[in-house]
């Protein structure tokens, strides 16, 4: 069984500590988290053995990246960015109970929660959190460090983009683009294109504000066409 380690110690870390125990198969090293309070403690009754920094003292270990919050959606690509480690380090995490087609792909350092669902050719990037009970239709495309939080459903030929962050509960009409770095709020129906770096909320979806850049460097602004929110 190959060794985990989970970096991160909040919400999206304990619930991916769980989806590990309940698929079984993989062995849980502990948590990594550069929050000293926490360092020699347990969260539900897993170690959280240091700061993030330790992925390059236990080599051998894989690791996924579980921060991120709506407020700052860009923690795991900043975090990604720098810890430096190459893409066999990372593991791919998929509750037992996911639904996951066999045309489909995930990305490396991806994480689908429980009763998620990916019905048939669904591309999922790297460092993609998908949260319980989404639903992932046909042909949908999600690129890398996207946040699909609880609830949500996209339409076929979907595409999220880089880093861009779904609310619980929001609908995306099928064939409709939300932009980098993006974020739609909780409940809200998308039936049109978002652009990059915008807050859109309701039903229908409108823009709200521009979003506050979450991850401002090169990863970021290449993903968002050099622009700065």
């Amino acid at each position: 069984m190959n060794a985990l380690l989970i970096v991160g110690a909040g919400g999206f870390a304990r619930e991916t500590a769980q989806a590990v125990r309940d698929a079984g198969d993989a062995t849980l090293l502990g948590h990594l988290d550069d929050n000293r309070a926490l360092h020699g403690t347990d969260v539900d009754g897993v170690p959280v053995l240091g700061g993030t920094d330790l992925v390059h003292d236990l080599p051998d270990a894989l690791v996924v990246i579980c921060v991120g919050n709506p407020r700052d959606y860009g923690a795991r690509a900043r975090l990604a960015r720098r810890l430096g480690l190459p893409e066999d380090r990372y593991a791919t995490v998929v509750h037992p109970s996911a639904a996951v087609s066999a045309t489909s792909r995930i990305g490396p350092g991806s994480v689908l929660l429980a009763h998620c669902a990916l019905t048939a050719a669904v591309h999922v990037g790297a460092h993609v959190a998908v949260m319980p009970h989404t639903v992932l239709t046909h042909d949908d495309v999600v690129e890398d460090y996207v946040t699909v939080a609880a609830g949500v459903r996209l339409g076929g030929g979907v595409r999220l983009g880089t880093g861009s962050y779904v609310g619980s509960g929001a609908l995306v009409r099928e064939g409709t683009t939300v932009g980098a770095w993006s974020q739609i709020g909780m409940g809200s129906t998308v039936l049109g294109d978002v652009p990059p770096g915008e807050i859109w909320v309701g039903s229908p979806a409108r823009r709200l504000r521009e979003a506050a850049a979450p991850a401002l460097d090169e990863l970021a602004l290449q993903a968002m066409g050099g622009r700065i929110a």
